[in-house]
Order: structure tokens, then C-alpha cells, then sequence
């Protein structure tokens, strides 16, 4: 049986222009996984060199990949200066998902403890 030759996929190196690095960032916050969009953001510095985005980040470049790699949990300071020295930003929008059990509607009660036509 023939050997099969295999090799390591690196999302960074598929990561090749701004257009490509914002949805894959856009994808991975979408999910809704801290660890996933750390892991996101630790390819994207690569493919643009970790290096560089460390020292425009104003950390260590090793203590910056560890924190961006699978299983690192950088702080929210560290995302924050990643996304700066990326030239990204962060805001927030509403979701367009149903009002979540708990929460106040436009009224100020909860609609699930209102009774018939109050």
C-alpha cells in the first residue's frame, strides 16, 4: 500500500487579502465562541505577521500568539488591542433572533407572566 503523504492546513496561509480576513473574523464571532474567534484572530495575525500585529498591539509576541492559539483565552484588553493594531474596530448591533425567555418587552413586563388582555 502506498504511503500517503499528508500536510498541516494553516487557515493563515488561505487568508490572503483584507476581504478574506474580515469574513473569516465576521464567521467566528457569528458562532458565538470566545475560543473559536481568539483562534480566528491569532490566524489572521499570522497571515499578516505576528510580529508586526504584536508590536503595533504593544505586546509580546510570543505571550500574543500563546493567548491567540487553540486553547489560549487572551483578556478582553489583548482582543481589543489585536483588532486595533488589525485595523478593525468592534460594535454592537441588535440580534435579530426572537426576544429571549426572561427579558422585558417593549411594555417593560415580561410577556410570558402577563395575563390575557392586560
Amino acid at each position: 500500500m502506498p504511503k500517503i503523504e499528508t500536510y498541516r492546513w494553516d487557515a493563515a496561509d488561505y487568508l490572503n487579502d483584507e476581504a478574506d480576513r474580515l469574513a473569516y473574523l465576521n464567521a467566528a464571532l457569528e458562532e458565538g465562541d470566545p475560543m473559536l474567534v481568539a483562534k480566528a484572530l491569532g490566524d489572521i495575525a499570522r497571515s499578516r505577521g505576528m510580529s508586526q500585529v504584536a508590536e503595533q498591539a504593544s505586546r509580546a509576541r510570543a505571550s500574543l500568539h500563546r493567548s491567540l492559539s487553540s486553547g489560549g483565552d487572551p483578556e478582553f484588553g489583548t482582543v481589543l488591542s489585536v483588532l486595533r493594531a488589525l485595523g478593525l474596530g468592534l460594535h454592537a448591533e441588535p440580534l435579530q433572533a426572537a426576544q429571549p425567555a426572561g427579558t422585558m418587552d417593549s411594555a417593560g413586563s415580561h410577556p410570558e407572566t402577563r395575563r390575557g388582555g392586560e
